[in-house]
Parts: structure tokens; sequence; C-alpha cells
């Protein structure tokens, strides 16, 4: 009974999630509207020359001004997870022959664990979003917004050839976008299906996906 309790629960949470489903390298939201999603690299602003800096400023304005599409800049922060890294490191010292070099694996594993301890170093990730509505980007006000926070979101059905046809018009504001950014100096790369069900799962399992690892969906099976 409370097996079958927990998953009513779980499907009615799942309700008012926005998502209806990733496929493609591209999130589809359940009014049918499109998304995709960048990982953009950061820049160490202080580190530049005034010219150089300037010169970003510019070319950050100039983007701004261009854009012809709406657009959303997420910024991820996350308490960065060595343990990995400590695990790594436990292991050279134990397979090290050399003497010398496992006391100092050693040392240097307790300088990591010290420096974590003096205080939180967060690891921040940058995303751009670009989205694409076939029914026009309209904005919503409050109370409509209300509503659809406090009621299960309705699935907006999209065939597969809309589907193919939408993706193509959010592929073109997508290159536009990813041109635009690399001439700031930026990395900019699309994430693909696996990333983008790793990413949201992060979002809404910010607890859990610290000790869980997502299967790749390259091998999953699906019974039909």
């Amino acid at each position: 009974m409370a097996e079958k309790k927990s998953k009513m629960q779980a499907a009615s949470t799942q309700q008012y999630l926005d998502i209806a489903e990733i496929k493609y390298d591209t999130v589809v939201m359940k009014d049918g509207s499109l998304r995709a999603v960048l990982g953009v690299s950061s820049i160490n602003f202080a580190l530049k020359s005034e010219d150089e800096q300037n010169a970003i400023i510019s070319a950050y304005v100039s983007f701004l001004n261009n854009l012809n599409t709406p657009l959303q800049i997420v910024i991820q922060s996350r308490d960065l997870n060595v343990q990995n890294y400590l695990d790594y490191l436990k292991k050279q010292e134990r397979e090290q022959t050399n003497r010398l070099l496992k006391i100092q694996t050693a040392e240097y594993m307790e300088y990591i664990k010290e420096l974590v301890s003096i205080g939180k170093i967060m690891n921040k990730k940058f995303f751009v979003v670009v989205s694409y509505n076939p029914a026009g980007d309209k904005r919503k006000g409050f109370f409509s917004l209300l509503s659809e926070a406090l009621k299960p979101a309705s699935i907006f059905r999209l065939k597969e050839v809309k589907f193919l046809r939408y993706k193509e018009s959010l592929s073109r504001r997508v290159d536009s976008v990813i041109s635009a950014l690399m001439s700031l100096g930026v990395d900019v790369n699309q994430l693909n299906t696996q990333e983008l069900i790793e990413l949201y799962y992060g979002f809404y399992n910010p607890e859990t996906v610290k000790n869980q690892v997502l299967t790749d969906i390259g091998n999953l099976q699906v019974e039909l």
C-alpha cells in the first residue's frame, strides 16, 4: 500500500514539471515550445588588460543589442565534490613504489582536505537557453503564470513532422547565438540529449545527483 502511495505521489509531482520530453538534443516543453541549452565557458575578466576589458564589454553590449530572440542566462553553483579526486589520489598512493612520492601524495591529500574544510569551494557552470515557440513568444501576465504554477501542465502532443520543422527553426537561432557568443572569446557547445538529462536531473535533485550516476541513454533498452 505504501509503495502504491509513493508511486502516486511521484507521478503527481511530475505533472507539475514543464518538460514533456528530451530528444534529439532538444527539450520539448508541455506547451509545444522547444529549448536548446548551450554550455558557455567563462572569462577571467580581472586578468585582462584595460583595452581587452573594454573590447569584451563592447562586444557583449553589441551581442545584447543585436539579439532578435529571447534568451535565458543561467549560472549553476554547486559545492565542488572532491571525493572522487581524493579516491583517485588514495589509489595512486597505494600503488606508488617510491617512498618519497608516497609521502608527498599523502601530504597533498591532507592539503586538499584542509583546503576544502576551510571554506566552501564552488563549481560554477554557465548556460544559455535558446527557445523557440511556434505560437509566438508572448509575455504572460502575473495571474496567468500563477494559474499555471498551481495546476498541472497539460501536455501538448507534438507530432514528429512538426517537431522536426520547429527544431530546424530552433537550430537557426542556436547557430546565430553560438556565432555571437564565440565573438566574445568564449567556448560554446550545445548540450546533447544525455547532457540535458543530467543537467535537468541535477537541477531537480541536487542532493541525489551527488551520489548517483545516471545511466547512459545509449545503454537503455525500451521494451515495446
